[in-house]
C-alpha cells in the first residue's frame, strides 16, 4: 500500500490483495465502510451480522475479523485510519464515503505543482474539522474563533517544516503572539494533547521517514534535523520512541530483508 500521508490513511479495499479470514487488532482508530454482502463479523468476543453499507468503528486494541475458513477472498469497501489523538470521542458524520473519496483523490494527485502544500493544507483543514467535532461533543468545551485561528496557524507552522529548525515551544508562541502556556492550554483543551506533543509528533514523523532511508547515516539525519550532535539526537529519539535510532534503522533493514 502506498503511503499518501503519514497521519492519515484512506484505503480502497477492492484494490487490496486477496486476504484470508482472520482476526485483527489495530493500534489506531479505524473506520470501515463495508461494501460486501451481509456477513457475520467477530467483534471483540461477540458475533454480529453486518449488512452491506454498514460503518464499523474500532478503537485501538479492539479485535475484529471473520472466523477462519481457510479460504481467500477479495475485500470490498473503504478503510479510514487516524492517529488515536485525532478522533478520540468523535463521530465522522454521515457522508463518510464522499469524504474518503475526496481526501484520497486529492492526496494521490502527484502532478500538482504544489502537492506538498496541498497535502499540508488538506490535512490542516481536516485536523481542524476533527477538533471541531471533538469540541462540539464536549458540552463544557467552548472554542472561540480566535482559538480556531491560533490552532490553524500553529498547525500550518508545523506543516511548513518549522519543526526542523525550531522545536522550542517559545518559538511557536512568539510567532502567534501568545504565551507558551496559553498555546499549550488551548491545544490540550481542544485536542487533548499539549502543543509540545504536536511538535514532537511532526518531528518524529520526519525522523522515522529519514531513518528508513538506509543510505542516510545518523550524522546526516541529525544535521538535517538541526540537532547539535548525534548523541543528543539519539537521546531525543529514544526518550520519545523507546528505541534508539540505530535500533530503529536495524529493525527496518531486517523487515525489508524478510519481505524479500
Amino acid at each position: 500500500m502506498e503511503t499518501l500521508h503519514p497521519l492519515v490513511s484512506v484505503i480502497d479495499l477492492s484494490k487490496a490483495k486477496l486476504m484470508k479470514h482472520m482476526r485483527h487488532t489495530f493500534s489506531f482508530y479505524v473506520v470501515f465502510l463495508k461494501d460486501e454482502k451481509n456477513c457475520e463479523l467477530v467483534y471483540g468476543r461477540n458475533h454480529y451480522d453486518y449488512q452491506k453499507g454498514s460503518v464499523v468503528c474500532l478503537a485501538p486494541g479492539q479485535v475484529i475479523g471473520v472466523e477462519d475458513t481457510g479460504e481467500t477472498f477479495q475485500p470490498q469497501g473503504w478503510v479510514l485510519c487516524f492517529e488515536p489523538e485525532l478522533i478520540r470521542g468523535t463521530s465522522l458524520g454521515r457522508n463518510i464515503r464522499e469524504a474518503m473519496c475526496c481526501i484520497r483523490q486529492r492526496l494521490k494527485d502527484k502532478e500538482h505543482l504544489f502537492r506538498e502544500e496541498l497535502m499540508g493544507s488538506l490535512l490542516t483543514a481536516h485536523i481542524l474539522d476533527l477538533y471541531d467535532i471533538h469540541a462540539r461533543s464536549q458540552n463544557n468545551v467552548q472554542v472561540s474563533e480566535r482559538i480556531t485561528v491560533l490552532l490553524r496557524k500553529f498547525i500550518e507552522l508545523l506543516y511548513n517544516g518549522e519543526y526542523i529548525q525550531n522545536r522550542d515551544l517559545n518559538f511557536y508562541a512568539s510567532q502567534l503572539c501568545i504565551t507558551p502556556h496559553y498555546l499549550s492550554e488551548i491545544c490540550k483543551k481542544v485536542s487533548g494533547k499539549p502543543a509540545t506533543y504536536w511538535i514532537d509528533r511532526f518531528t518524529l514523523q520526519e525522523i522515522t521517514r529519514l531513518l528508513r532511508q538506509k543510505e542516510l547515516s545518523l550524522t546526516t539525519i541529525a544535521e538535517r534535523m538541526n540537532f547539535s550532535s548525534v548523541s543528543y539526537f539519539s537521546r531525543y529519539v529514544q526518550k520519545r520512541m523507546k528505541i534508539t535510532p540505530s535500533e530503529y534503522k536495524k529493525d527496518v533493514s531486517v523487515r525489508l530483508i524478510k519481505k524479500f
